[in-house]
């Protein structure tokens, strides 16, 4: 790296990083994201410094990005005042601050109950090496390497643990060798698509047109997906960094980074990063002396789902309305503002900083899948541990759920599980051995998309599955096209009769017929819709039929297929079904508590409260297993 300013900002960082850690105080960073903010992060970060404050405890008590383990936060790190030892904690109420604060930052203790282990330093019986937690062994964190560690609004720690040493390297070369560095090492599109990203920058690269734009998309809106978030939120600036790579290869101009609008903090974190970035020349006119002109823009998006996809986005970032183009022309030819544009992923911006610093055969030989590099993925749904991990492409999705997700929640049977969003369709439990690459799913008419990937249990109901991603996909439809608008419209109220008892057989024709149809919509989400459906009535081809012919719903969720009833009246948690009805749909006939079939709205509640003395009955059959019916 010859660029002389960024080295003495670089050194400067370093100089700066390396006295903050040898300050002589406890370090505390706490994990503040949007997962942490749901599970009461806030009031214990409150708690833990008005405890450190009220006891004149010379401790820092920071904030930091997510380790990854979301079902357990707030979770916290604690490094020794010697700096030879660092501890990750986890569940962390705000009740239990003031114990916490005189056991470990007041005492010098551990708290093993609350331990997860020992990130750097002695571990003990008690707090065995963070390593060996199954939900980190074969994670290889690069992505995340910062994540946790750093504070995300502070630049000069990103900086000081090898940030901008890629860009540096890259204002040494020229545009063509940036793009095959970036080739060379396999980058593919991170949100599904695999498409090569250097090949994107070149084809930015050859426009003949000017000024030529750069598109971040965070627009991530699959429901069970927040890889992306988990990056903005936790490292913001290797996107920023990602991005001025990729200026420099595309020869572009100005960049946008267009983030939902449900996601306000990541939306903060990266404003800061890009403030911070232009206040050290980072960003601007004349980058560093390079002759690097890089304007940034952080732009929040409109709520809408079809924004994320790229043509949708450009038009709201061009101030229309969300709705996707028809193409061609493409957006590598006509984008933003009619410029040439070129639009990735947050996850495929933020590898080429690794990619520049540490050289693309580094990068790519971590995998010996045709997919190279590491990929993150968040597991959620009917699992014990819902969290974000970041692993080389190949395990099965077996191994992923045993190991990463901790299994099927209560020890029940996988039915199912969801790769890509309600776009991208469901897959039989019994194919688990699938692996997570590309190409299984893209022959099953599916695809992995940008990591989100849902499990489900034998207490879902397809019908109902297939009614609530229906359902989405024809709210989010933007209206263009009237074959995704009405196909959409048609599907939801043919599966709507489904569950309320009115199946006809010649609902599966009319599904088929809506498949074959909405194929030719203008964009992604029409086209892509009915592939729930699709591939439910392959995978789930016997529930189809309960539902359709015999009147059956086996989960007992579909509300004009059961019915609820009173099966103990003695059982002590009646009393309080009966207050939690919304509809006071119990009535009292003869000293005897029934539930009025007129009344019942089918919401579950009492269920939920007095398992024993409220039963699930299909109109026609016997009554549902309870533990068949817990979802209802």
């Amino acid at each position: 790296m010859t660029n002389a300013k960024l080295q003495a900002i670089i050194d400067s960082a370093k100089r700066d990083w390396a006295a903050y850690q040898s300050d002589g105080r406890q370090h505390v960073r706490i994990c503040i994201d949007t997962s942490s903010l749901a599970r009461g992060g806030q009031a214990t970060l409150d708690a833990l410094r008005a405890a450190v404050a009220a006891r004149g405890l010379n401790v820092d008590v920071g904030t930091g990005g997510s380790w990854g383990f979301s079902w357990m936060e707030p979770t916290l790190t604690v490094r020794s005042a010697a700096g030879t030892r660092t501890v990750l904690y986890a569940n962390l109420t705000a009740e239990r601050v003031d114990e916490f604060v005189d056991r470990v930052l007041a005492a010098g203790g551990d708290m093993p109950e609350l331990a997860l282990g020992v990130v750097e330093g002695t571990s003990t019986p008690e707090v065995p090496l963070l390593s060996d937690h199954p939900f980190m062994k074969g994670q290889v964190r690069r992505l995340m390497a910062n994540i946790g560690v750093i504070d995300p609004e502070n630049i000069d720690h990103y900086i000081a643990l090898g940030g901008y040493e890629g860009f540096g390297k890259a204002l040494e070369m020229d545009a063509e060798a940036i793009v095959k560095e970036v080739v060379d090492s396999g980058l593919g599109g991170r949100a599904g698509g695999g498409f090569p990203a250097g090949r994107k920058w070149d084809f930015l690269r050859s426009a003949t047109a000017e000024p030529r734009y750069l598109v971040c998309n965070a627009d991530e809106g699959d429901p069970g997906a927040w890889v992306n978030r988990v990056l903005m939120e936790g490292d913001p600036q290797l996107i920023v960094e990602g991005m001025l790579i990729a200026a420099l290869a595309a020869r572009a101009r100005e960049g946008y980074i267009y983030i939902r609008y449900e996601y306000p903090l990541a939306f903060a974190r990266m404003q800061t990063a890009v403030d911070q970035a232009y206040a050290k020349g980072l960003l601007g006119t004349n980058i560093l002396g390079s002759g690097l002109d890089f304007d940034l823009v952080v732009f929040r998006g409109a709520g809408s789902y079809v924004c994320g996809e790229e043509t949708g986005l450009i038009n709201s970032i061009d101030g229309y309305r969300g709705m996707p183009r028809i193409k061609p022309p493409f957006p590598a030819q006509a984008g933003l503002w009619n410029k040439p544009t070129n639009v990735n992923n947050v996850e495929s911006y933020a590898n080429a900083p690794l990619i520049l610093r540490n050289g693309a055969e580094w990068w790519s030989t971590v995998s010996t899948a045709k997919e190279k590099g590491t990929k993150m993925f968040t597991f959620s749904g009917s699992v014990n541990w819902q969290g974000c991990v970041e692993i080389v492409y190949g395990p099965t999705v077996r191994e992923a759920l045993e190991q990463y997700a901790g299994g099927m929640k209560d020890g029940k049977r996988c039915k199912g599980f969801q790769p890509g969003g309600p776009l991208s369709g469901v897959v039989n439990g019994d194919e688990l051995d699938l692996t997570l690459t590309l190409d299984p799913y893209r022959e099953r008419g599916l695809f992995l998309g940008g990591g989100g990937i849902v499990f489900f249990d034998e207490s879902a109901c397809i019908v109902d599955l297939c009614t609530y991603f229906l359902g989405f996909c024809e709210a989010e439809s933007c209206g263009r096209c009237t074959t995704c608008h009405g196909g959409t419209q048609r599907a939801v109220e043919i599966l709507r009769r489904i569950s309320l008892g009115g199946g006809r057989e010649a609902d599966l024709e009319n599904f088929q017929e809506l498949v074959k149809t909405l194929v030719w919509s203008n964009c992604f989400h029409g086209q892509f819709a009915m592939t729930t459906i699709k591939t439910a009535l392959k995978a789930f081809a016997g529930e189809w039929t309960e539902h359709i012919v015999e009147k059956r719903c086996r989960a007992g969720v579909c509300p004009g297929l059961i019915e609820y009833r009173v099966r103990s009246q003695t059982d002590a948690a009646l009393a309080e079904a009966r207050a939690i009805c919304p509809t006071a749909a119990f009535v009292e006939e003869g000293g005897q508590w029934r539930v009025d079939d007129a009344l019942c709205v089918r919401c579950g509640a009492c269920r939920e409260v007095a398992p024993n003395a409220i039963e699930v009955r299909d109109r026609l059959a016997a009554p549902i297993a309870a533990g068949a019916a817990a979802g209802a």
